[in-house]
């Protein structure tokens, strides 16, 4: 029960952030100029700009009911699992903080600082629930007996790196910088101040005397490392790991990231519409969660002949 909450949350998640992309892809983001009422009620009439800026407020809310919810219901039923209690603490505070830094950048009016801010917690809160619900799979349990000390199978459970560990790490510590950076970027409104691809100004590396360009381009040559970073790191976890699982992960990631490339880029190319550079920020969250999912499975199962070289 705990574990299919907990898989809830993580796609309630990854609609919350495609609806927050498209709050501000249409303009939506202060269509509500009140906060936490939206023109004084919390049901206004649901149109235009409204209804996305609202949903994305009503979606945010139901976000931390599921989650309490999904935290009580693992405690009662996995009562001496205090690593992931612990981790549904720290999941509502971040939930508390960033429900916070929404209403803050709609009585600041959107201030770059706190809207990517808000961003960059709601990537995190992803990344916490998705290694809560890999850490409630099978053979998880006993590992994570091994960090807290206790349980029957604690000699034979250690937790395991190697390959898919490191490989998934870097991963997703590249994924999230550049997930800021875009974030900084959207809301600087620089996503055109090179609107030309796969050129920048005509140019492969373009004059980076303005800030806007200086950003801008900034996030294309991460993206370029990103892709550098997990292409290699998926052609080491399918040469090298025998765990069916984390090879299906890698081609996942190695597939996701190939796509978000030509998202960029498409993105550019139809001048910021809704559909591409939404799609964008949803499957940047999509590739930071599969990169947990991966360091978090290699960090937290049985050991097994998994890894042919370590």
């Amino acid at each position: 029960m705990a574990r299919s909450l907990l898989f809830a949350v993580v796609v309630w998640t990854l609609a919350l952030l495609l609806l927050g992309s498209i709050v501000h892809a249409t303009g939506s983001s202060l269509a509500c100029p009140d906060w936490p009422t939206c023109f004084g009620t919390m049901m206004p009439e649901m149109k235009g700009g409204v209804f996305w800026e609202h949903l994305h407020r009503l979606w945010a809310g139901a976000l931390v009911v599921l989650f309490a919810v999904a935290v009580i219901v693992q405690r009662v039923t996995l009562p001496g699992r205090g690593d992931l209690f612990r981790m549904g603490v720290l999941g509502l505070g971040l939930l508390i903080v960033q429900s916070v830094l929404g209403g803050l950048t709609v009585i600041y009016r959107l201030p770059d600082a706190i809207s990517t801010s808000h961003l960059a917690l709601a990537f995190l809160f992803l990344a916490l629930a998705t290694a809560m619900l890999v850490r409630t799979g099978p053979g998880a349990g006993a590992a994570a007996a091994v960090q807290d000390g206790g349980g029957a199978d604690a000699t034979r459970a250690v937790p395991h790196g190697g390959v898919a560990r490191r490989a998934g790490l870097w991963a997703a510590a590249v994924i999230f910088a550049q997930s800021i950076v875009g974030a900084l970027v959207r809301h600087t409104d620089s996503g055109m101040a090179c609107p030309d691809v796969p050129l920048c100004l005509g140019r492969v590396i373009p004059p980076l005397v303005h800030p806007m360009v200086q950003l801008h381009f900034l996030h294309r040559v991460l993206g370029l490392a990103v892709a550098i970073v997990v292409l290699r790191g998926s052609w080491l976890v399918l040469t090298r790991t025998a765990d069916v699982v984390q090879r299906r992960l890698a081609v996942a990631l190695a597939a996701g990231v190939v796509a978000q490339v030509l998202l960029g880029f498409l993105s550019v190319a139809f001048r910021l519409e809704p559909p591409y550079v939404s799609t964008h920020t949803l499957l940047a969250a999509i590739l930071l969660s599969l990169a947990v999912a991966m360091t978090t499975r290699a960090r937290h199962r049985r050991p097994a002949a998994a890894d042919a070289n370590p």
